[in-house]
């Protein structure tokens, strides 16, 4: 039977500071929960409102009315499934394939859309500066379809990344050269900016090349949304190496 004080505690967990103090994170809906136990994120609880909800995996979830799962939820409509995980410890970054720094991305649904683009081009390493929004927000959750069981998260100073790195570093700037024209030789770092200014100048006096999307003919739109812009990077990155 579930208690009030474990539905109150795990409605906590939406909160970033509660997540950070217990090292836990709610995930709700079947694929999500079912692609986090595939990518081997541990459940310390899990609930549900149907018994057959997952077949196939061996872990006992507990059987609760739609009521109780509404009231755990941060969903306006709960998905049948919701578990609580512990947050995995991030891997060192891996050097030897690209990697995505984002200088403080801040909308949830944009950290889980490039989360999931990552998992698309097959991008591992994926670093966020400290002041990027939560990666276990439950926002960017959802956004990222499950792709989060794939990608591995730092949360590091992206200055002290480029300059102790071996590989070439990129950043993505309104007047950069056309990504179109530029030699992309890879692997490297690409960094994208935050959704109102940017890359910050820090950052950006550290980086090799400054690459960007062009406008084309005459379009009157100031620039492309963040996540949007990272799938055209993303997409030239790949291209460029296959074509070698």
């Amino acid at each position: 039977m579930v208690v009030k004080n474990q539905i109150k505690f795990i409605k906590s967990l939406q909160q970033k500071k509660y997540r950070n103090q217990h090292g836990l994170f709610v995930a709700e809906g079947i694929k999500l929960v079912n692609e986090l136990l595939s990518g081997g994120i541990l459940p310390v609880w899990a609930y549900t409102t149907q018994s057959d909800i997952l077949p196939g995996t061996d872990l006992e979830f507990q059987i609760v009315s739609d009521s109780v799962l509404k009231r755990m939820s941060g969903l306006k409509s709960p998905n049948k499934v919701l578990a609580v995980f512990e947050i995995p410890t991030a891997e060192p970054l891996d050097f030897s394939d690209w990697i995505l720094a984002l200088d403080d991305i801040k909308d949830p649904g944009n950290l889980g859309t490039i989360i999931r683009l990552c998992d698309w081009f097959g991008i591992r390493q994926l670093l966020c500066s400290t002041q990027t929004v939560d990666c276990y927000n439950p926002k960017t959750l959802q956004a990222t379809m499950g792709s989060i069981a794939r990608v591995n998260l730092v949360y590091k100073s992206i200055s002290e990344v480029i300059k102790s790195s071996p590989l070439t570093s990129f950043g993505a700037f309104m007047d950069g050269d056309s990504v179109y024209d530029a030699k992309i030789d890879g692997p490297g770092i690409l960094v994208m900016g935050n959704e109102s200014h940017g890359i910050c100048r820090e950052i950006g006096d550290l980086l090799d090349r400054r690459i960007g999307i062009p406008r084309f003919e005459d379009s009157k739109i100031e620039s492309l949304n963040v996540a949007t812009a990272t799938a055209i990077l993303l997409s030239e990155v790949r291209r460029t190496a296959i074509r070698k």
